[in-house]
């Protein structure tokens, strides 16, 4: 047997081990695992969207939530970290989840966790419409208006972000070979483009680094309320680095891969946006004429690189954005998926059908890309309920991270977390990594979530706006409690079995 054969068979015999087949195909290197991570965060997609909310409340020293949320996410990422190596499967925070409380709070962190990553996916496929019609006007393919407020413009982000879900989604039925080929090209184009802007903008700046001790641009009035909802930038953006055990069932020796790729992603994303951040602001042409609030990065890129240089690196921004949703779709694909397998979802006879010509899970890449594709009609109606549509669905990622970080923290206090020799370990240093984890998760949901009219209803009139993520979070419980007491009474009924549980030495580790 040849050492690729046997690597191939010791990872089967690994998934073995939880009660799983060797259904998905082993395709991805630590290259690949690490831009599955990587492309979820992108922070070219990401950041050229969202710069101007957080200039325009923070000013320029809003730079600072950028390592203050960074430092939060970086201690749920150790946690993560661990899991990934004790529990290599697909569907990770449903997974780890499960295994760290009960079946319930395992489920609703997977429910949780799915309809965030169906909405971001159309959040993502909407970005298009930033930067297409700019590099080249031909893009705007509705009317003549390519600002998201007007209809022209919302009905033209529609339009290019349902042609590139529907091409997503064939990349994703075709199989995982295709899709991390195209995604290490993208994120490969996206590494290259964040350090070739750095150095240009830092090379046309402004003004000194001592800018960002400023608050030049923030809005007026009382600066801590300023600050921490500028915050909310930083907290929409380093989110999804745990894709890598997303697809841990397709990565060879994941027990190893996932736990670097999530600190890579994670890491490489933190220290390029903040170098991003700075170099925005510092080579912006004006931080008080209103431009850059009104503008964000891509003004900054025409206005101090020039037409030609600034639209290619906006053309860089449009492969980004499209691997940013590929990775995104991939990644809610594999929870449907592992959900679905475990006879837990409604659909889940066929939902959780791998394809035996592609070592796909085709049918949940079409669900989730139609689901998407529909969440995107009504920015045509109301651009504003799309835009808090998107910003709940971050809340309810934190959400899905706490249903984790905190079962985990209640077995280390419990004393039943050990360490796995071997595997990636936090040590003597677990238990107040995960306090912080818990702690910083907690407190940002909460500041995410908090029912403020100048987020969430800017334009004023729309009282269901101000308070959409309370509704939207609390509406899909209710129906989560539908769904999940269907499966109860199929389980009573004896009409499925229960998921399968940890075999061996996993239970006693666990």
């Amino acid at each position: 047997m040849s050492n690729h054969a046997a690597a191939e068979a010791r990872d089967a015999e690994d998934l073995a081990g939880f009660g799983y087949p060797q259904q998905l195909h082993r395709k991805l290197g630590s290259y690949a695992s690490f831009a599955a991570g990587f492309s979820f965060v992108s922070i070219l997609t990401t950041v050229f969207q969202l710069f101007f909310f957080g200039f325009s409340f923070g000013g320029a020293a809003f730079f600072w939530t950028w390592p203050i949320v960074f430092a939060g996410q970086l201690m749920v990422a150790f946690c993560f970290c661990e899991l990934a190596a004790r529990y290599p499967i697909s569907g990770c925070i449903y997974q780890w989840s499960r295994r760290l409380s009960n079946p319930t709070v395992g489920w609703f962190a997977g429910w949780t966790m799915l309809i965030a990553q169906i909405v971001t996916v159309s959040a993502a496929a909407i970005a298009l419409q930033v930067v297409m019609p700019t590099l080249w006007s031909g893009f705007q393919l509705v009317g003549s208006d390519p600002s998201l407020a007007t209809s022209d413009g919302a009905t033209n982000a529609v339009l290019l972000g349902v042609i590139l879900i529907t091409l997503t989604t064939i990349i994703n039925a075709i199989g995982v070979s295709l899709m991390s080929r195209i995604n290490v090209i993208g994120v490969t184009c996206e590494l290259i483009g964040v350090v070739a802007l750095v150095i240009l903008l830092f090379t046309h700046a402004e003004r000194g680094p001592s800018a960002v001790l400023h608050q030049t641009g923030a809005v007026p009035g009382g600066y801590f309320s300023a600050f921490i909802i500028s915050s909310l930038m930083a907290a929409y953006v380093m989110v999804g680095f745990d894709s890598a055990g997303e697809l841990s069932e397709e990565t060879k020796d994941p027990r190893r891969t996932a736990p670097r790729a999530i600190l890579r992603a994670l890491t490489a994303s933190g220290v390029g946006g903040a170098l991003l951040l700075l170099a925005g602001i510092l080579a912006a042409p004006s931080l008080t004429n209103g431009d850059l609030a009104a503008g964000g990065l891509p003004y900054v890129l025409t206005s101090s690189l020039g037409d030609t240089v600034g639209k290619l690196f906006l053309a860089d921004v449009t492969i980004a954005i499209c691997v940013c949703t590929l990775a995104i779709q991939t990644a809610a694909t594999r929870m449907m998926f592992s959900m679905s397998r475990d006879r837990v979802l409604p659909g889940h006879g066929v939902l959780g059908k791998v394809s035996t010509v592609t070592g796909t899970p085709v049918l949940p890449a079409v669900v989730v890309g139609l689901l998407s594709a529909a969440i995107l009609l009504v920015n045509v109606g109301e651009a504003s309920l799309f835009t808090a549509l998107t910003s709940v669905c971050i809340v309810m990622l934190y959400g899905a991270y706490l249903m984790v970080t905190v079962p985990m923290l209640v077995r280390r206090l419990r004393g039943e977390w050990t360490t796995q020799p071997g595997h990636f370990s936090l040590g003597a240093w677990g238990l107040p990594v995960n306090v912080i984890a818990v702690a910083y998760g907690a407190l940002q949901m909460i500041n995410l979530g908090w029912p403020r009219a100048s987020v969430y209803d800017p334009a004023g009139g729309h009282w269901y706006l101000q308070y959409f993520s309370l509704l939207f979070v609390g509406g899909s419980l209710v129906i989560g409690l539908g769904a999940y007491a269907l499966h109860r009474r199929e389980l009573s009924a004896g009409t499925v079995q229960a998921a399968p549980t940890d075999l061996g030495v996993e239970v006693a580790g666990a």
